[in-house]
């Protein structure tokens, strides 16, 4: 199937096709005519399945072919939630693209920068909005935004935004536009409350659903490796030099772990940068062009910037830390394997973490294969101790808004010696023996 045959105009089809796009993903093959008839729609994809263009190609359509000339300021008809400032930036990016040869217009408000640039562009009237709940209020507050004339509304990856204490904000912004309106929501798990958020949201929505629930994409290949704590760090440097990684995404729990891994692996002559929530927006934003330039070898996370960052064929992922949450292992791994590519996602687990552990695969069905690395075997005698459960409840790590403001609501076999080499002269990467 390509593009043409989904009912898409000349316009779009072009800027799809500047793009480099040819061939439809699966998600976008079922939603985008769904989407174009008006429907209620309740997504459920991993991540890197094409879901944002599925939804923005047809949303810029609608836009344009019901578009009605208006005296004065031109009126919000669509607005795009997101639950962090990356993924609000890079949806608009898409609704840019995507959109280029059509006569509408579109802005992107976030939290950590300023608010009036923002408040003059929405004052002059836009289209499209993507904006993050806590910033979208600050507008409302403020009066620089109307959304009363709200013709479609979509919640990206709404479980995030769930997870993150937004569904205060949420409702708030929802008694704020038209009960009459056609609603995209995209979540890439199902759970009761997203399922309850839906069922006072959505009119008779069709369900699009491509790929298993809390399942992984099948490109990544997962790989577990035992080592005690203390030694975590020296071994990821081990990794990272002894493979030749150039492009390696790592994921802590804190925001403190991750300042403090970046410092050790720049120590260790890898340069390294940390993103956060207590990051400024400008220095998320360079760290991230870095780590893409390659300037940056290693991009280290906490699971705020677990969803949003679209990178191009990302080859490893590795959890410094298993997540505290078990679906969040899902949406980290799926940083890498995206877009047909392939990938792969390496844990480091110390003997803290197996009951982590336990639950991740427990959600996803599967066993991780679980292997040791030649001279960082785990020392049997060392006893577990207890970590933090739960999301965030350390008030020292406690999440924002993306406004900067605090969130309200719920927080809810071993590998190849070091001079195993492939025929391409390189060494291989880590392996685990039958």
């Amino acid at each position: 199937m390509s593009f043409d045959a989904l009912g898409l105009q000349a316009e779009l089809l072009r800027a799809v096709a500047d793009k480099g796009y040819s061939t439809p993903s699966p998600i976008q093959q079922q939603a985008i005519p769904l989407v174009l008839e008006g429907r209620d729609l309740m997504g459920a994809a991993q991540t890197g399945t094409g879901k944002t263009a599925g939804f923005t190609l047809p949303l810029l359509q609608r836009l344009i072919t019901t578009q009605q000339p208006s005296k004065g300021r031109r009126p919000l008809r669509a607005l795009v939630l997101t639950p962090t400032r990356e993924l609000a930036a890079q949806v608009h990016e898409s609704v840019r693209d995507y959109g280029k040869h059509l006569a509408l217009r579109s802005a992107v408000v976030f939290g950590g920068v300023s608010i009036n640039p923002q408040k003059q562009k929405l004052i002059k009237g836009v289209d499209i909005l993507v904006a993050t709940p806590g910033r979208l209020l600050d507008h409302v507050s403020q009066r620089s935004v109307d959304l009363s004339k709200i013709d479609i509304l979509v919640l990206d990856e709404a479980d995030r935004m769930l997870d993150m204490g937004f569904i205060h904000d949420i409702r708030k912004l929802i008694a704020l536009v038209p009960k009459k309106k056609q609603t995209l929501l995209f979540s890439a798990t199902f759970s009761s409350e997203i399922k309850t958020l839906a069922n006072g949201l959505l009119h008779n929505p069709a369900l699009v659903e491509v790929a298993r629930q809390n399942t992984a994409a099948e490109s990544v290949e997962q790989l577990v490796i035992q080592v005690d704590k203390k030694r975590k760090r020296e071994l990821l440097s081990h990794l990272i030099g002894g493979y030749d990684w150039q492009q390696v995404l790592v994921f802590t729990r804190t925001k403190h772990g991750a300042n403090r891994l970046a410092e050790q692996l720049e120590k260790d002559g890898i340069s390294s940068a940390a993103i956060h929530g207590n990051k400024s927006q400008g220095a998320r934003t360079r760290a991230l062009a870095n780590f893409k330039s390659g300037r940056v070898r290693v991009l280290v996370a906490t699971d705020i910037a677990a969803r949003g960052l679209d990178i191009n064929q990302l080859p490893h992922v590795v959890n410094y830390e298993l997540p505290n949450i078990a679906e969040d292992y899902v949406h980290r791994i799926g940083r890498t394997g995206r877009a047909g590519n392939e990938g792969e996602a390496m844990s480091l687990v110390c003997v803290d973490e197996l009951g982590l552990l336990a639950e991740i695969e427990k959600l996803m069905k599967r066993k991780i294969n679980q292997v040791t690395c030649e001279g960082y075997e785990p020392d049997p005698t060392i006893k577990p101790e207890p970590i933090q459960r739960g999301r965030n409840k350390n008030s020292n790590n406690r999440p924002k808004r993306a406004s900067g403001k605090p969130a309200a609501g719920k927080r809810r076999g071993n590998p190849p010696r070091g001079g195993n080499k492939g025929r391409s002269g390189k060494q291989r990467q880590p392996r685990a023996h039958s």
